[in-house]
């Protein structure tokens, strides 16, 4: 009983502790206006008949059996993503940084639907050496499994938010690395597999609502990944969390752009905004909060289960394959539009570069890495 009151003395120390930052306001004030925001302009729109949604391509014949590469798939809104597409016929690449937490997933996917086609990979999307060791594994997979080498969906849904400043083997802010700089790399290193597909392909990238919270940004390399924040005595979370989600839809945005760009290409890339989901995303914050926050959204009707959340997932996923650079939100095949900033093509443009020039440096780390084992 002593032991019990002492944890829940030192819970109740942490949340009050949390209460003083900035962060915390960040998340209870901008945050929640952010996604009444988006709300707001999801039920004006549909108000006045100006929302655009899009239908679900079904029963399209393709020469092959597609396949789905799934991160952060172990739980929530990627483990509902890669049950629900299985159960449309997918072959679906699960990644997830457990193998443990992995093989539990197959199992209950394989439980739940008896024709499912599954392969996990453990991999660490906020590492750059795990994420290259898994582009290889998969090459190898394919090529064993004497498969198209191609990929027909991806699905960039692994995402932090931590509440303390941790940093990657490669220099990185952990989070930056999670939300942004690893769904960037491991695109780029995809897109010759999705290029490669006898059939449109496309990128889905789970992004959020809080990034319209962000606002006079800057993209250089301190920023990105995330420098800045290793020198300041509070960790600032909320506000490199919104960060990591913009550069996502600016990212997105600009990608889109430059396919278009490509007479040959068929790879479309889409953003999809789930909104509040309950999942295990909020376990750095203390209990208390996390708790009132969930019963607080739940009482509003804005709290969403990954079942429910996923299927604007599915919506952007099977959406027909001339749709791209849209923003989907709300279920429905519906669309609406973020936030001012991350349709800025000059702040995309410097974003871009940024993470092309981290992009070239880590392979040429790799690389060099490679070239010392060998010796």
């Amino acid at each position: 009983m002593v032991a019990k009151m002492r944890i829940m003395s030192k819970e109740l120390v942490e949340a009050f502790r949390f209460i003083c930052t900035v962060d915390f306001w960040i998340m209870a004030v901008l945050w929640t206006f952010s996604l009444l925001a988006s709300y707001w302009q999801f039920f004006s729109h549909g108000l006045f008949g100006r929302i655009v949604s899009f239908p679900r391509n079904a029963n399209i014949e393709v020469p092959l059996r597609p396949l789905c590469i799934i991160t952060g798939a172990t739980s929530g809104l990627g483990a509902a993503a890669a049950y629900a597409l299985s159960k449309e016929g997918f072959i679906v690449v699960l990644v997830g940084r457990s193998a443990h937490r992995l093989s539990e997933r197959v199992a209950e996917i394989c439980k739940h639907n008896k024709d499912a086609h599954l392969k996990a990979f453990q991999a660490d999307i906020s590492s750059i050496e795990s994420i290259l060791h898994f582009r290889c594994s998969l090459e190898q997979w394919l090529l064993e499994s004497n498969m198209h080498a191609s990929v027909q969906l991806l699905i960039n849904n692994a995402g932090m938010l931590a509440t303390s400043c941790r940093i990657t083997a490669e220099g990185f802010d952990e989070m930056m690395a999670t939300n942004y700089m690893g769904p960037f790399f491991l695109t780029k290193h995809l897109l010759p597999l999705l290029r490669n597909s006898p059939v449109p392909s496309r990128i889905v990238n789970v992004t959020s609502f809080t990034h319209r919270s962000v606002c006079g940004v800057t993209f250089d390399k301190e920023s990105v990944i995330g420098k800045s924040s290793f020198r300041m005595k509070q960790y600032p979370c909320a506000q490199i969390y919104g960060y990591s989600k913009l550069c996502l839809l600016l990212f997105s945005y600009e990608l889109h752009r430059r396919l278009r760009l490509e007479s040959s290409c068929h790879v479309s890339i889409l953003a999809v905004d789930p909104g509040v989901v309950k999942t295990s995303i909020m376990r750095e914050v203390p209990p208390y909060l996390s708790y009132t926050a969930f019963a607080f959204l739940t009482a509003m009707g804005l709290l969403d289960s990954p079942e429910g959340a996923v299927n604007s997932v599915l919506d952007a996923a099977l959406a027909p394959p001339e749709i791209s650079g849209v923003y989907f939100f709300g279920g429905k095949g519906r669309t609406i539009n973020s936030s001012s900033v991350s349709y800025d093509t000059g702040l995309a443009r410097e974003l871009w570069a940024t993470s092309c020039d981290l992009f070239l440096e880590a392979q040429l780390s790799a690389k060099s890495i490679s070239s010392s084992v060998q010796r």
